[in-house]
């Protein structure tokens, strides 16, 4: 019992925190990419900011198991990468619209319309994820926003909320605070992002 509560808890915190960051202003446009831009005298031109091209040798196993384990990885990386790819995209066009919002009603009332349009859009693949599944997309979404699920919530829904998500991610040994370490504790996760990026995988 007290396994499938967590399980649920984890689940809706996933939920709620996709949904903070996928509500889609340009819901009407057919399509595009949001980008920054810079004014050059009288011209507005796209600003692209280009990422940084790791290239990596083969990755070594010191034993099939070790392989085992680092396919199940990748399998997992790849099905949560996208979620955390749209949470970023979607903070900042969030955080655009933010910007516009004159009073506190306001960004409550667009942050609860996102809520309940994208709910169904979003609600049952979060629902579906496994348990580990949903602790790499908390780290992903950490790694692609430069915020942890912690500071997101806080600033997105309010301090209360952020430590009502913390109190129960603190008791069944999980900590929303953590930042994601691509040098120390989530090496592998960033390897196989990167080879995700670059075609490999």
């Amino acid at each position: 019992i007290v396994s499938d509560f967590v399980f649920y808890m984890i689940k809706q915190f996933l939920i709620l925190l996709l949904l903070l960051f996928s509500f889609n202003l340009f819901a009407q446009n057919s399509g595009g990419y949001v980008v920054d831009s810079k004014i050059i005298g009288n011209d507005t031109l796209p600003f692209i900011r280009l990422r940084t091209i790791y290239i990596l040798p083969p990755h070594k196993f010191k034993n099939r198991r070790e392989k085992l384990h680092f396919e199940r990885l990748i399998r997992k990386v790849k099905k949560v990468l996208p979620y955390a790819k749209i949470a970023a995209t979607k903070l900042y066009i969030l955080n655009k619209e933010l910007e516009n919002c004159k009073t506190e009603k306001e960004r409550k009332q667009l942050i609860k319309k996102a809520d309940k349009e994208l709910h169904a859009e979003y609600g049952e693949s979060i629902k579906n994820l496994t348990f580990s599944e949903g602790r790499i997309l908390i780290k992903l979404i950490d790694r692609e926003t430069g915020n942890t699920s912690f500071e997101l919530v806080k600033e997105l829904k309010g301090s209360f909320t952020a430590f009502v998500w913390q109190s129960l991610a603190r008791v069944f040994g999980e900590n929303l605070k953590s930042e994601y370490n691509p040098e120390k504790d989530d090496k592998i996760i960033e390897e196989i992002v990167i080879r995700i990026e670059n075609g490999q995988l």
